[in-house]
Parts: C-alpha cells; structure tokens; sequence
C-alpha cells in the first residue's frame, strides 16, 4: 500500500537521486509550480542530491531547457535532463524506422528533432517525405492537439497496408496545459498498434530513457545504485509503471492527471487514491497530492 507523505522533505535524505517528470509536476504547461520548484531547490542545496528531469518531450535536451526556463523552472531546481526526444532521435538517425519518413507533429515546434548535430556516432541522412513515399513514420505527436486521434485512421490504415513501423517520440497519451486536455503523440501510437500497425517506444515507461538517463548521470560524475533514486510523477501507466519495472521507487503526484479520480484537492482522498491505484494496477511507494 502506497505511503502519503506530506512533502518531499520527509524522505528525500532517503535518496542520491530524482527521476523528475515535467508536466503536470514540475510546471502546468503554462507555468512552474512554485512549490515544486522550490522542493527540488531544497533537495539540491540541503541534500546535495542529483536532480534529473526525464521527461517524455518529443525535443532535444537543449530545447527543454529554454522551455522550461521561459515556463519559470529556473536552472538551480535541476541538474541533468533526459528526453524521450532524444532517445527516439538517436533510433531515427541510426535508420530504425528508415531514411524517408513521414512526420507527424508541429513542424514549429518539433524541428529540432530532425537536428543531427548532438548525435553520439553516425546519424544517417533523414528525409521528410509524403506518406505514399516513406518508409517509416517519425510521430512527435497530432498537428492539432484538441483534435480526436481518430482522424488519423485512413492515412494509417494506408501506412499499415506499407508495413511502416511508428516512432513514437513522446509515448504520453494526454496532458493538462493548464486547464485544457491536450492529445500527445501516445495516443497516435495506441491508435496505429490497435489498428494493427507496429509503434516504437522510447519514453517512460520504456526502458531506453531510463537508461539514457542513468547515462546523463555517469557523464556528469554521479555514481548511484537503483536503489538510490525515487522517481516522481504524476503518470500511473508511464511515471510509476516506469518505475515499477526499473524496480525504482516511485512518488505518485496525485493531483496532476489522475486529480479528479482521485479526490486531490491538497491531498488525495485515501479511499479514492486506493480505488484508483488498485484499478489502474499500480503501486507508487509514496503518493503526494502537489509536489512540495
């Protein structure tokens, strides 16, 4: 059964490390929580642990930083960052899904994905093509985020006929921008495996970014055991499931995604937060209604 602790402060001298999701704990999609931030200040300055944001943004590490910045998350709440965007950019520029690829997402927004310049070893050349000529799919996520995933169904009923394999470079379903529920690239993936189509996955709760966020640390100098880092977020099937098959303990933030489920007002409701783990079959060491 699940603890709910009060702050972060009550356990984190348990920890050398923090696997921190973003949205919906970090900041809201519009601005940082002012709470949160100041935690993980207080975990870096009086525990002198590694903060490392791993987190399911389709963007490179250097694109999430000037995010978060321009959110509010000010560099002194972090140490080292970790992308889904990465991850599955390494796969694309090694030819996992190959060389001519159809893209889906914002082009504004998602450019940097297709950058090479950060990539460790040879990054093949990866074209932008129409559909009918590509040869994979690369999915950042829906051009438009309000709009039903099922008006994707004729170009992959298409792209299942072609045997295309999907990258799916953020395996998120949906998130809260503010008050408003957005589609993520998730849930194109959900949709094109349930149709019968083949999606890659290199976000949490997968292995590749937990790996390459235990790379991150080694390249900065920090040496710590699994059993040394608590994972944070507010994601049953992607946060805790993550964690729970890295075998990591976990701090569920009941108040992101799951608030209504689970009665979060300032702290979650224990009868509604026990129904809502046992449904969604998972099981955080910790629970907090609000980062702090």
């Amino acid at each position: 059964m699940t603890q709910i602790i009060p702050s972060l402060s009550q356990i984190s001298d348990r920890y050398k490390a923090l696997f921190v999701d973003l949205w919906g704990c970090v900041h809201n999609g519009v601005a940082a929580l002012p709470e949160a931030v100041a935690a993980l200040q207080a975990y870096r300055r009086d525990i002198g642990g590694c903060v490392v944001l791993v987190t399911n943004a389709p963007r490179p590490r250097d694109s999430v930083a000037a995010q978060i910045r321009h959110l509010g998350v000010p560099d002194d709440a972090w140490d080292l960052i970790a992308t889904s965007g990465d991850s599955a950019r390494t796969a694309m520029f090694q030819g996992l899904v190959g060389q001519k690829v159809w893209f889906m997402g914002e082009w504004e927004r998602d450019a940097s994905f297709f950058d090479p310049s950060d990539i460790v070893g040879t990054a093949l050349p990866i074209e932008r093509v129409p559909l009918r000529d590509a040869e994979g799919i690369v999915c950042c996520g829906p051009s438009d985020p309000l709009a039903d995933p099922a008006i994707n169904r004729p170009e992959f009923l298409f792209a299942r006929h072609k045997q295309l394999k999907l990258l799916c470079a953020n395996p998120d379903i949906v998130v809260d921008r503010g008050e408003v529920r957005e589609w993520c690239a998730g849930a194109l993936a959900a949709l094109y495996t349930e149709m019968g189509g083949e999606s890659l996955y290199f976000g949490k709760p997968h292995p590749p970014i937990y790996d390459l966020a235990r790379a991150r640390m080694v390249e900065a100098g920090v040496s710590v055991t699994d059993s040394e880092i608590l994972a944070i977020g507010d994601g049953a099937h992607t946060d805790i499931d993550g964690a729970m098959g890295e075998d990591i303990d976990s701090l569920f933030i009941s108040g992101g995604l799951a608030a209504a489920e689970t009665g979060t007002v300032h702290q979650p409701a224990p009868a509604a937060l026990a129904a809502y783990l046992e449904r969604e079959r998972v099981a955080p060491t910790y629970t907090i209604g609000h980062l702090r």
